[in-house]
């Protein structure tokens, strides 16, 4: 795989109106047939992908900035995944490892197991989505209590099946309808350090866990809050888990301190509480290092992996403590196609290719342009109130007023719209829908991403 500079003709390539004759046709016989349920950011119609650009049924080729919502982290049709898959399908696709196992399924959960040192012995938990994942993770921290108490936080994002409904905090559209949630889930202040009052200092690099001589550090502050909740609205005694995102990914790409983090830790030991890092998001590069616990020095005690996991297919992991995930007897969890074998298979070859040094070496790199070049738009733009993010998983936060922080939901949507037209895939997400958020693959050349930057640059002048 080649990575860095290399000289080529501009990528973005559009032939036709936007969207397309054949995309429109396409569109309408999605409208007849397909459930409205899912969104869809663009109306395009892919019919191929490769690296970081996807063309389109009329011919037309994007630049991807949104990797399948952070999944195909190596790119699309990253040649070693493909052929691991092919491999695979040559020998068989499914057995269910319920009936009869395979060696894929046990190498990966060997292999995941090694990601965390720190908590070994661990075991895994294989499963088809992010959401299943979680459902689980909390499946077995309850076990191992014996509690029923579940604290998630303000922003979070954790599935839409009815426990991670319960999680995710942001309402319409995931929730909305829904209810009744099931009980005992709990939530409390995400450490969001651009919308929390009146604190100081750098969240990210307090040194401060147990003492901190400011008046108002904003970890503490964070800490306190969240300490006090647990107290009075629970009992400590009642909580058998606290599930929380390393970057808040719906919710605005907001990294959590390592400080606040390691505040968790210490009270999860205290009380015997079962700590799940939603790694779903910033998993297998996304924070340009493999998990983004590597970089934060504070291990949980169960990891929820998935979209990166298989670059494309559908697998997720629950990997931990070997204590944690053995509590479940026999046939506690599990489901027909958790762990399939071509899943299975790309996995492996995911983990093959980040044993290149030059995988993440590429992605921190990616991230560094992306941040300077995010708050040079930020120096530039009023309309943005905070570019953010860790590593390679960057965001701006788009508000009408820079003093009151007014969201601004229109002008992320204009970006998104201009940038499809254009040639740029993007997303938007945040509790208020107005932070664009940037989930290039992490092979991308630098060349593709400055000519998509480039893009992003024009649609953030136009809102002028």
């Amino acid at each position: 795989m080649c990575f860095g500079k290399l000289s080529k003709m501009p990528v973005i390539n559009l032939k036709t109106e936007i969207p397309g004759p054949r995309s429109r046709e396409l569109s309408e016989v999605r409208h007849e047939h397909v459930s409205p349920g899912p969104f869809h950011t663009t109306p395009m119609i892919a019919a191929h992908a490769e690296g970081s650009v996807v063309t389109d049924v009329d011919g037309n080729t994007f630049l991807d900035f949104s990797s399948g919502i952070g999944v195909t982290n190596l790119g699309h049709r990253d040649p070693t995944v493909m052929r691991a898959v092919a491999e695979q399908a040559e020998k068989f696709v499914h057995t269910s490892i319920n009936v009869v196992a395979y060696e894929g399924y046990i190498r990966l959960a060997e292999r995941l197991n090694a990601l965390l040192p720190e908590a070994s012995p661990c075991k895994t938990f294989l499963a088809n989505s992010g959401a299943e994942a979680v459902e689980n993770a909390i499946k077995f921290a309850r076990v191992k209590t014996g509690r029923q108490a579940v604290i998630a936080f303000e922003h979070g994002y954790h599935g839409r099946t009815y426990m991670a409904m319960a999680l995710t905090a942001k309402a319409h559209p995931y929730k909305s309808g829904f209810a009744p949630f099931p009980a005992e889930v709990y939530r409390a202040p995400y450490p969001d350090f651009y919308r929390w009052p009146g604190v100081q200092g750098d969240p990210g690099g307090c040194p401060h866990v147990t003492e901190c001589p400011l008046e108002r550090c904003f970890c503490r502050e964070i800490f306190n809050s969240f300490a006090e909740i647990a107290r009075g609205q629970i009992g400590e005694e009642n909580v058998a888990a606290v599930i929380i995102e390393p970057v808040a990914g719906e919710g605005g790409f907001v990294p959590a301190p390592a400080p606040f983090l390691k505040m968790l830790r210490q009270w999860c030991d205290e009380h015997g509480v079962v700590l799940i890092f939603d790694e779903v998001q910033t998993g297998f590069g996304r924070t340009g290092s493999l998990l983004a616990c590597h970089q934060l020095d504070v291990t949980p005690d169960l990891v929820v992996m998935a979209k990166g996991l298989a670059n494309g297919l559908p697998l997720s992991a629950v990997t931990g403590r070997a204590e944690i995930i053995d509590a479940v007897g026999l046939g506690g969890v599990g489901g027909t196609y958790c762990g399939n074998a071509l899943a299975c298979a790309a996995a492996l070859a995911v983990l093959d290719r980040f044993e290149d040094p030059a995988v993440l070496s590429h992605a921190r790199t990616i991230g560094e342009i992306l941040r300077h070049r995010l708050e040079s738009f930020t120096e530039r733009f009023q309309c943005i109130g905070q570019a953010r993010g860790l590593g390679p998983m960057r965001a701006i936060e788009l508000v009408s007023d820079p003093v009151t922080k007014q969201p601004d939901k229109a002008a992320a949507q204009a970006v998104v719209r201009y940038a499809y037209e254009h040639g740029v895939i993007l997303m938007a997400c945040g509790t208020h829908g107005n932070v664009l958020r940037f989930l290039v693959p992490l092979t991308i050349q630098e060349e593709e991403l400055e000519e998509g930057l480039a893009v992003i640059e024009n649609a953030l002048a136009s809102l002028r």
